[in-house]
């Protein structure tokens, strides 16, 4: 919620003023310690703006829109801050949502290498065993072949000690032949011998391999574990970045919202700026105009003035210049009344007076 901070009401301070303490009481109107020219304060400085106003005819309309210009773009720089840290909200939000992207992204690759690489595993294993499978059947071939071998010759021993026992009475002549008999059973037996213990260590090659097999399976198993445990945290990892993107989408709504608003405000300020404008341009041509009836109307009270100076000063000669002239026929008259022997022949005061107000009498 945005508040309006109390400002002074004098149009060239507007500065803001204290809100009123914890007793309450009335809001102050003007700056209590700020002086102009004259020591004057800003409550005096506005009463002489109005009283100049008013004697122009004009009325406060411009001080009006310079308030509400005012209070508008206060209300512009209230809303400025939310919208701002609106925008870097909106900007750490979308740098999160790449640095979640971007580590679901190593992840999945990471899971698939491993998936790959378990399946290299699996596949060496299965070829290993195969060939493992193939040298115990081989083994198992020698061995039985050994075994066939070894019982062939025992065979042939016990037909040759048969022979022998058959022909103890040709033991001289068959010495030689059983010689050659136990010889070949002593060499079979050997045989079987080496053929047993290949068989043995074909089994332990055996054994080995299939633990090796198990060994394998374990770990292509734990590499589908694992994988299975990847392709669930991707899954989280889209569920959450498709809820962070709608998160974003109404954040981006509201940052529109937000500038409409804006936008709004900034046309109405514009709009009042403009009316503002129009009304300090009348004001100044009225107070142009106004400027120009006074010098004109001086100009003419001087000329009359000049004008009437001029006659009053020709008037004033005129006068000095006729009773200059009375003086001199009065004077004149004196000498002659003066002169004159006969008293029946002078003049009474109040005639003198009337002649020498005649004379001095100028018609208009």
């Amino acid at each position: 919620m945005i508040v309006d901070a109390a400002r002074c009401g004098y149009s060239k301070c507007r500065q803001e003023l204290p809100a009123p303490g914890f007793q309450g009481g009335r809001p102050r109107s003007f700056c209590r310690d700020t002086r102009w020219d004259g020591g004057k304060t800003c409550a005096q400085m506005a009463r002489a703006e109005k009283e100049a106003l008013g004697a122009l005819g004009l009325d406060a309309g411009s001080s009006t829109f310079r308030l509400d210009a005012e209070r508008l773009r206060d209300q512009l720089d209230g809303v400025r801050g939310p919208v701002e840290a609106l925008t870097a909200a909106l900007d750490a939000v979308s740098r999160r949502l790449d640095e979640v992207e971007e580590a679901a992204v190593a992840a999945v690759e990471t899971a698939n290498a491993q998936v790959v690489e378990a399946e290299k595993a699996r596949l060496s294993a299965e070829e290993a065993r195969e060939q493992a499978e193939l040298r115990t059947r081989q083994s198992q071939a020698a061995a039985e072949r050994a075994a066939k071998e070894r019982t062939e010759a025992v065979e042939r021993a016990s037909a040759a000690a048969r022979q022998a026992l058959d022909a103890t009475e040709a033991l001289g002549a068959a010495r030689q032949q059983a010689e050659e008999a136990t010889n070949a059973r002593r060499a079979a037996e050997a045989q079987a011998a080496r053929e047993a213990e290949r068989a043995a260590g074909t089994d332990r090659q055996l054994r080995e391999i299939a633990v090796a097999a198990e060994r394998l399976l374990a770990e292509r198993d734990a590499a589908r574990a694992e994988r299975d445990t990847a392709r669930a945290a991707e899954a989280d990892r889209r569920t959450d970045l498709e809820a962070a993107r709608a998160e974003l989408l109404t954040l981006q709504d509201k940052l529109a919202a937000a500038q409409a608003k804006t936008q709004e405000a900034e046309t109405a300020r514009l709009h009042a700026e403009a009316a503002h404008a129009a009304q300090t341009e009348s004001t100044a041509r009225a107070l142009a105009d106004a400027e120009h009836q006074l010098t004109t109307t001086r100009a003419q009270a001087r000329a009359d003035v000049e004008a009437l100076r001029t006659e009053l000063t020709t008037r004033a000669e005129e006068l000095h210049r006729q009773a200059t002239q009375a003086t001199t026929e009065l004077e004149s008259l004196r000498t002659q009344l003066a002169a004159q022997d006969s008293p029946t022949q002078r003049l009474h005061p109040d005639d003198l007076q009337t002649l020498l107000t005649a004379l001095t009498t100028t018609p208009r």
